[in-house]
């Protein structure tokens, strides 16, 4: 497997700070891309935008965050948004 690393868009995380490369496809054979793209080679569990790239390694994006609980209104009743 190969995965095709756009060194152009970074990967970022909740707080904005930079993780890596953008993994932006995986094949199974390489073809020929456009500089700055490259493609380096894989595991099979890597996915496209679910991994980045950074010093040679691939690493899975972390999740965002849970949303923030609802708070509901005192004496109960429905949640308003």
């Amino acid at each position: 497997m190969y995965a095709l690393i756009s060194p152009t868009e970074k990967v970022v995380d909740v707080t904005g700070a930079v993780l890596g490369d953008r993994v932006a496809e995986v094949v199974v054979t390489a073809f020929s891309v456009a500089s700055p793209l490259f493609w380096a080679e894989c595991s099979s569990d890597v996915v496209a935008d679910q991994f980045y790239w950074f010093n040679g390694s691939f690493f899975p994006v972390p999740p965002p965050p849970p949303p923030p609980p609802v708070v509901l209104p005192e004496g109960g009743g429905p949640a308003v948004l």
